[in-house]
């Protein structure tokens, strides 16, 4: 099937039966115009959505009621003249038709509920049972689209790991002698569950066409699951930034899933809100600047639009994606299989705690994104790692807040720790399973959860330049006691807890001077820092938290970092290594989301910045330096295996390439 393309479109169609004229107004040449004016290489095209119907005709179930053509078999004719690859898109999980006719296949909640709307009153769709005949009947429309059409894989829609209390999954526990009403027991069966729908997608599709591509979607691809991502031939990250997942998601599934080999894509929509929407659209620098995200994090494109009913693909639509498809296009040619190079490997607190969330693959940690919006703000390079990865390829390994070692991980840590690696913990992060001591030497005991709350830090180092201060520490903090390390902060006690009886103030009670222990310690390990500062960040964004994780990243990296620039704040930059072309492609980005209305993130205006300073550290010697696509040569200067350069404007992102013998 060869490499990936860089330029697709997932076209929803998901049509109710009280929808006339199905595909009635669809003309091959219409759609053909859409597709070459968006510059558009691949497209998901839909064979079932959400509702269940088929469209095609004299199918294993039910076309649309109102579809009188072989929709989808025009709509693929259509691709093949005009060399727009596709894949084939079934909606798994959900299926109207069939929840409706066999209610007792449906999945339910613990309450007897139903997912997604809570039962039949309630206008919306039912997630079916992977555990019931639905699946067989699936497999059924599977094995019938594979063997009609000529398509390069099959994407599967809202699957994953499930804890369902339908009489069927109830009954198979009895049957096996286990409680329905152990959580655990339900939790194992969920993922039998899966694990056997994965098994038998694959055998369905192999057994016809061994090499066709496979993916199941999540809406979230969870971390540390490599037992499930062998049954996927590739991923595509589906992370619309208006549709609730913002703007922080996306980095933070490329930045783990670009390491674990396969190739991936973004998926992010047209619309102004979220999937589906009629009439919605974003401002063609928010897809210019998501395009270039997934270009950065050796992505490629996938963007989201629905076809309306009758058949017609909107042309303003089409604009709006060839405005930033025309970009990629002009960049592919540095993008392709790339290597992330990172400094630092964050170990996920999704992969670690997973096991005990409720729906894993909804799943993100607030100390995750925390953690990965500074890590973005500070430029600094890095990687999102389970525990599976190789952590000495990392000069630092940041535990965030809530990583508790268990044996397995306490080995991993000691000896990466004893080979030279240096470790940020925070908060939690660094005790035992039992949470009653360090199971790694960070120069500290473990005195207990701090009773004050508030309380406040110290900082040896200042603020903004303006010097230090008491600051105050919204979330709980560890009480720790000094054994060989050096002190890089202290905290400060408040007077009291704030009660009825004991309050001063509006909101919490000031620092007591000289009420002081230790909170920030360097050892030979590391760094610790005494509170959840990552998950505190996530939440309210106060400035010191990410100064305090900056001075200790500089101080365990010292004169190591292989990146240091002075792009602002709400830039992006990485760098990725193309080994067979023999040179790094520095990528920056700047653009500034802003909220409007209920929340939804919005990029309007980017406006251009200039003169950003930048100096690489790499083993190889730099012969040449250019912008790309521009094809114009930078001056720069290598000292070593220091290189320095500046670029003068960046205008939404630009790519930088340095190439060597």
């Amino acid at each position: 099937m060869g490499k990936m393309p860089f330029r697709q479109i997932h076209l929803d169609f998901h049509t109710g039966e009280n929808i006339p004229g199905v595909g009635s107004k669809f003309d091959k040449k219409q759609f053909q115009n859409a597709l070459i004016k968006g510059h558009v290489n691949s497209i998901n095209i839909f064979a079932k959505g959400h509702h269940g119907w088929l469209y095609y005709l004299n199918g294993v179930s039910e076309s649309h009621p109102s579809l009188e053509i072989d929709l989808l078999g025009n709509m693929l004719e259509a691709c093949k003249e005009i060399n727009v690859r596709n894949q084939i898109y079934i909606s798994a999980g959900l299926d109207e038709m069939m929840a409706k006719k066999h209610p007792e296949w449906l999945f339910r909640n613990k309450d007897q509920s139903t997912t997604w709307v809570k039962d039949f009153t309630v206008a919306g769709y039912h997630e079916l049972c992977m555990n019931t005949p639905y699946l067989d009947y699936l497999l059924n429309q599977v094995e019938e689209v594979v063997k009609r059409y000529d398509t390069e894989g099959i994407f599967l829609d809202i699957v994953g790991t499930r804890k369902c209390y339908c009489q069927t999954c109830m009954n198979r526990l009895i049957s096996e002698g286990k409680d329905p009403r152990d959580d655990k027991a339900v939790s194992e069966l969920g993922e039998r569950v899966y694990k056997n729908y994965l098994q038998r997608i694959e055998e369905t599709i192999h057994s016809i066409k061994p090499d066709m591509k496979i993916f199941h979607n999540s809406g979230h691809m969870e971390k540390g699951r490599r037992d499930l991502f062998g049954y996927y031939t590739h991923f595509e990250l589906e992370s619309l930034p208006t549709g609730g997942w913002g703007y922080d998601h996306f980095p933070l599934s490329a930045r783990y899933i670009q390491g674990l080999g396969k190739e991936f894509l973004g998926m992010t929509g047209k619309f102004h809100t979220t999937w589906g929407e009629f009439g919605g659209f974003k401002h063609p620098n928010a897809l210019r600047y998501e395009a270039a995200l997934n270009l950065a994090n050796g992505a490629k494109i996938c963007v989201g639009d629905q076809m309306h009913p009758q058949g017609m693909l909107d042309e303003v639509t089409y604009g709006l994606i060839g405005e930033a498809y025309k970009e990629v296009e002009e960049k592919e040619a540095w993008c392709d299989d790339v290597e992330a190079v990172a400094d630092i490997g964050l170990l996920s607190e999704e992969c670690i705690k997973r096991k005990d969330m409720d729906n894993p693959h909804d799943f993100v940690g607030k100390s995750d994104s925390g953690a990965v919006r500074m890590l973005l703000e500070g430029n600094y390079l890095f990687n999102v790692i389970d525990m599976e990865e190789d952590f000495s390829k990392y000069k630092v390994i940041i535990l965030p807040d809530v990583i508790l070692l268990d044996s397995c991980l306490e080995k991993k840590l000691k000896e990466y720790i004893r080979q030279g690696g240096k470790v940020l913990a925070t908060g939690l992060s660094g005790l035992d399973e039992n949470e009653d001591r360090f199971a790694i030497d960070l120069g500290i005991k473990y005195e207990g959860k701090n009773p004050y709350k508030p309380d406040y830090f110290i900082p040896q180092f200042s603020y903004q330049g303006l010097g230090s201060t008491s600051f105050i520490m919204y979330s709980d903090g560890i009480k720790i006691s000094l054994d060989k390390g050096e002190i890089l902060g202290v905290r400060e006690d408040s007077y009291f807890n704030r009660d009825l009886l004991h309050f001063s103030s509006h909101f919490h009670t000031p620092n007591e001077p000289g009420k002081r222990s230790p909170g920030m310690v360097r050892s030979d390990s590391g760094i610790y820092i005494a509170w959840k500062v990552f998950s505190d960040y996530a939440t309210k964004g106060h400035l010191i938290l990410k100064d305090m994780v900056k001075y200790a990243l500089d101080e365990l990296l010292i004169d190591s970092k292989t990146l240091v620039t002075s792009l602002k704040e709400q830039g992006v930059t990485t760098l990725q290594h193309q080994k067979e072309q023999g040179r790094f492609i520095h990528h920056l980005l700047y653009a500034v989301p802003v909220k409007r209305g209920e929340g939804v993130e919005v990029i309007e205006d980017i406006v251009p910045i200039y003169d950003i300073q930048v100096q690489l550290q790499v083993e190889q010697n730099i012969e040449k330096v250019y912008l790309a696509p521009q094809m114009m040569e930078v001056e720069f200067s290598q000292k070593g295996n220091k290189i320095t350069y500046t670029v003068g404007k960046l205008d939404c992102h630009q790519m930088v390439v340095l190439e060597y013998r």
